[in-house]
């Protein structure tokens, strides 16, 4: 115990960052333990205890994970980047011939061993984005060229996007837009973008094709019926409906935790919908905490780019922070009926395996920046402190102290 306290005690970085990571986790506890009655019933007699056990199995595993991407210099990303990427695109490959088979949707692969899922969607998102972390800081000098910035950033883009499309087309457009704010801080051209964003409509219309000769590929039946339903039924369908009786059921203070009458009726309440079991058990106190945590991750990582002086930790840091809150905001707004239902979980706090570890990961990569930002104030300081004292020697003729060496200092 003691040595826990040590490590939180010499905990660099954001300390925001590191309390919203904290709070995150425990909402995921506390709102998991309470909407998995249902699916507890039905596969395991009831035992509500084995999830949440596993919920918190896999907070811990996430965090463990964080813990180990915060300790690396954010730099060995940059490095590591390309080899994700050539193992990312192989693996999306199989999955959609091979991959198991959930609700319709190829978008897992079996574990070995373990007897556990892993979607690889999830691996693909960090892969891509510290490649075009990666890639824009490396093309900075010609980042205006079509041929030596536009096109080594874009193919990756539309290659991973559209293998993830047609099992899980909501996360491709995540990703996909992100890649594209990515790209707009990195100051790629405008016009150029456009491109991309053409190109990727073309690459829909394709697959759009595609999925007319082989639904069981892509699943173009589900994207317009989620289309249909939210532009012609103003009421939402049965979810939706749920969702909205559970935030209405939750006024200002909530039923209280346990409380939730809706998790029995809810389909997901667990994952999809978990934020409409929060409303409920929590109110609008608990709804408005839940934004304010992700709005307040989006602030610091914003601060964090500000600070910091190389272009591969802002950009990484900013790209990764833009897929989880955007992640998080969508999933907010499919509960409120503010855009179609989409499958996308509320990051770490939905009960998930694989995707609570690579969000704490990317949380990790996020902590690791604002350490090396920490560490070079730190730095500085030191320097203009050595400088002073340097002044001061030349009148007082004392030798000067030796110049501080940043690469040595981190």
């Amino acid at each position: 115990m003691e040595r826990v306290l040590n490590i939180v005690h010499n905990l660099k970085g954001d300390k925001t960052i590191w309390f919203i990571v904290a709070m995150l986790g425990l909402c995921s506890i506390l709102s998991v333990y309470s909407a998995i009655g249902s699916m507890a019933y039905t596969t395991r007699d009831g035992n509500t205890e084995y999830f949440l056990l596993q919920q918190m199995l896999f907070i811990t595993l996430g965090l463990g994970f964080m813990y180990m991407a915060y300790k690396f210099n954010y730099m060995f990303y940059s490095k590591l980047a390309p080899i994700l990427l050539v193992i990312t695109i192989p693996l999306l490959i199989f999955t959609i011939g091979f991959g198991v088979e959930i609700n319709s949707a190829r978008r897992w692969l079996t574990i070995p061993f373990i007897d556990k899922t892993f979607q690889t969607s999830d691996l693909a998102r960090l892969a891509l984005i510290v490649y075009i972390a990666r890639t824009v800081s490396l093309k900075q000098d010609v980042i205006k060229d079509f041929k030596s910035a536009f096109l080594p950033i874009i193919i990756p883009i539309v290659m991973v996007c559209l293998l993830i499309a047609p099992a899980d087309l909501s996360t491709a457009v995540l990703l996909f837009t992100t890649c594209v704010l990515m790209m707009i801080i990195g100051r790629v051209s405008l016009k150029y973008i456009g491109i991309m964003i053409a190109i990727g409509m073309v690459g829909m219309i394709l697959l759009m094709a595609i999925g007319s000769v082989f639904p069981d590929v892509v699943r173009v039946e589900t994207w317009v019926s989620r289309i249909n339903e939210f532009l012609y039924n103003s009421e939402g369908g049965w979810q939706i409906q749920q969702a909205k009786i559970a935030i209405a059921n939750g006024e200002w203070f909530g039923l209280g935790p346990g409380g939730s009458m809706q998790r029995d009726y809810l389909p997901y309440p667990y994952a999809d919908f978990i934020y409409a079991i929060i409303c409920e058990e929590y109110g609008l106190i608990g709804a408005i905490t839940i934004v304010v945590l992700y709005l307040g991750l989006l602030h610091r990582c914003t601060v964090i780019v500000t600070k910091c002086s190389k272009t591969f930790g802002a950009v990484l840091a900013i790209g990764l922070c833009l897929n989880i809150v955007i992640q998080a905001f969508a999933n907010l707004a499919v509960s409120v009926h503010l855009v179609p239902v989409t499958g996308l979980t509320l990051p770490i706090i939905s009960m998930g395996g694989t995707s609570v570890v690579f969000t704490c990961i990317s949380f990790g990569i996020i902590l690791s920046v604002s350490r090396y930002v920490e560490e070079y104030s730190t730095y500085e300081i030191m320097q203009e402190e050595a400088q002073v004292a340097a002044e001061e020697s030349k009148d007082t003729k004392k030798k000067p102290k030796k110049k501080l060496k940043y690469e040595n200092y981190y």
